[in-house]
């Protein structure tokens, strides 16, 4: 039903803080966002809810839950109506959705996305209440065949499991002029970017140790995190820190041009769902380096697109930049690969899902059990 000339309406709960100043860090940032916003047509609300040190995780669906509660009746009472809740991340989200698909009566489809299945089952609450709201989620779609696999190996059915896979915005990404983009950032010889939150999962303090036996590398490192002094004293500790520039965290828009001035992306992380960064990459005509993480082995299916490291480790990533350098991709072959991974058919699926959620034979989301 369409409402203020929109037809969904996105509810997105921000963690509650007090204080914007920047004294405050990461969480300053919280305070910043506004309550409401609208993005290309839809209104996005921004409900906070509060989160409590040390008990945060066990507690963090059921504050969601009413946090969103209100802004829900509110949308509800304004005139706009919907026919499903469509909630993106297993945990918190997911489970939040199923209360909020209870108390109002519509079916919930729920996606995972990579640590809300790959991390948060391996806490004893966390993992039940997984449990709990894939059980009575009308759908389930998971980004990567891992996560189905993982999904299944916690005891869901593997048959109300779909999987879509994230597509890359081919517009967005796409090879530049590769000599004028290595020209503005001053690069000469060899470059490896990685590009992703400064967290040890990551995996760039793997680059850097590899940077030591690889002379002529330039490393270039996008994102902020947690671990950022640590790796920068890592690089003055191996004496690479000459070779290797924290950029920091970029727009999506700035992206491209560094792909595109890249010989390699590396991506050493530990986990992933879906690593969006490789398909950007490949879509740049950079051909990528990656762990056989969930989603990865998926992407990474021949030379073209790039190569699989053997094992998470410094020596593997020099084996594997040596390798592919030795006789890289034709960048056009790179692009072609990425070309695979488009939108369309990820939507086309999305809403296959939504047409059998909404089928009436099928019952809406069950009351929460009293025990």
């Amino acid at each position: 039903m369409a409402y203020g000339g929109v037809t969904s309406r996105v509810v997105a709960p921000r963690p509650w803080f007090f204080s914007g100043r920047p004294f405050f860090g990461s969480y300053a940032k919280y305070a910043q966002i506004s309550w409401q916003e609208i993005r290309q047509g839809v209104v996005v609300e921004h409900p906070a809810y509060l989160v409590l040190p040390k008990i945060s995780m066990t507690a963090q669906p059921f504050s969601m839950y009413m946090a969103a509660r209100s802004t829900v009746k509110r949308i509800l009472a304004s005139g706009f109506d919907f026919e499903l809740i469509d909630a993106h991340y297993f945990y918190p989200d997911g489970v939040a959705a199923i209360l909020l698909g209870r108390e109002f009566g519509r079916p919930v489809c729920i996606t995972a996305r990579g640590t809300d299945i790959n991390v948060y089952p391996n806490y004893r609450v966390p993992r039940r209440l997984i449990l709990w709201a894939a059980r009575r989620a009308a759908a389930l779609i998971t980004v990567s065949g891992g996560l189905k696999d993982r999904l299944v190996g916690l005891g869901v059915a593997a048959d109300k499991i779909t999987v879509l896979r994230n597509g890359v915005d081919l517009r967005l990404f796409r090879p530049g002029d590769r000599a004028a983009a290595r020209a503005r950032l001053n690069l000469t010889g060899m470059t490896l970017l990685s590009v992703g939150n400064l967290l040890p999962s990551k995996g760039h303090d793997i680059l850097i140790r590899a940077a030591a036996a690889l002379p002529d590398a330039r490393i270039l490192i996008v994102g902020q995190g947690p671990q950022a002094e640590a790796l920068r004293a890592l690089a003055r500790q191996l004496d690479v820190a000459d070779r290797v520039s924290f950029l920091g965290a970029l727009p999506h828009e700035e992206l491209p041009e560094l792909y595109s001035a890249s010989d390699v992306l590396v991506l050493a992380s530990e986990r992933e769902g879906w690593p969006n960064v490789l398909l950007e990459a490949m879509a740049c005509g950079t051909p990528v380096l990656s762990t056989a993480v969930s989603g990865a082995t998926e992407i990474i299916t021949c030379r073209e697109a790039g190569l699989l490291l053997g094992e998470r480790t410094p020596e593997s990533v020099v084996r594997c930049v040596r390798d592919l350098l030795g006789a890289p991709p034709e960048r056009r072959l790179t692009r072609a690969h990425a070309e695979k991974f488009s939108w369309e058919s990820t939507s086309r699926g999305q809403l296959e899902v939504f047409s059998r959620m909404l089928d009436p034979s099928r019952a809406r989301a069950p009351a929460m059990p009293h025990a």
